[in-house]
């Protein structure tokens, strides 16, 4: 009778564990921008002295104008991917985002986790975000980075049936929740010198905008990101992501 019911539980047990690593293995396929369990995405390639600002959840109409008095006052590109019901009512300022040179992509229309919506949901704030981007710019969209990084094979899909090519990052920090500008340049410096002596370029992620308030506070972000252009301007090259498509696959 026990062997019968340590076997049974030992059955039970060995059950959960398996349900429990496989939730971890799709945590980590949907999640990590490291893997490509679901499918590869543009990271940055092995050129060391090159260097991805990418801003993600704008255009805030606070803060994004005062990050693009920085980059022009620098001349360096950036790359913007852009909350499609945030650029709907910022029109002129995703015109000047562009016309001052730096790459628009897209960022869904609400910022959802499309690793956990459905495929109409995913459709959905796929296409609305490319078709109004795509109307105030008057030229295709090509870039998409999933919200939260979060995605499954649907969401890659989808997003090529676009025209997109997905956009991860290997250097991000907690600049949404950080006060100090401070604080995180000197994390994503640490994080930029270690892909330099590993012989990778990085691709870096800030925030100009929040997914949940248009017009979040991004003082240290922005600050941050001139940081980094004053300590790196002399000794890297700046780009857009672009400049690393045919490194994609």
């Amino acid at each position: 009778m026990y062997t019968s019911l340590y076997r049974e539980m030992a059955v039970g047990l060995g059950a959960l564990a398996g349900a429990g690593l496989a939730m971890g293995g799709y945590a980590y396929a949907a999640m990590w921008p490291g893997s490509r369990l679901f499918g590869r995405a543009l990271t940055a390639p092995p050129r060391p002295g090159e260097l991805a600002l990418t801003f993600d959840d704008g255009p805030n109409p606070a803060w994004t104008p005062r990050l693009l008095d920085i980059l022009e006052r620098h001349n360096v590109r950036a790359t913007f991917f852009l909350v499609g019901s945030y650029a709907e009512v910022q029109v002129s300022l995703v015109r000047r985002m562009a016309a001052a040179g730096h790459l628009i992509g897209n960022h869904s229309w609400s910022h959802p986790n499309l690793a956990y919506s459905s495929a109409e949901r995913i459709r959905t704030e796929l296409t609305q975000t490319q078709e109004t981007l795509e109307e105030i710019l008057g030229e295709p969209v090509r870039y998409f980075r999933p919200p939260f990084g979060g995605r499954r094979p649907v969401v890659l899909q989808m997003a090529r049936a676009l025209g997109l090519q997905p956009v991860l990052w290997n250097a991000i920090t907690p600049d949404w929740s950080e006060l100090s500008a401070q604080r995180t340049a000197a994390r994503m410096m640490r994080k930029i010198d270690r892909h330099q002596s590993r012989g990778y370029a990085t691709n870096i992620v800030l925030h100009d905008g929040g997914h949940v308030d248009m017009a979040a506070y991004r003082e240290p972000s922005v600050t941050a990101a001139g940081m980094l252009v004053e300590r790196y301007a002399g000794t890297h090259r700046f780009v857009t992501v672009d400049a690393w498509q045919e490194t994609a696959a």
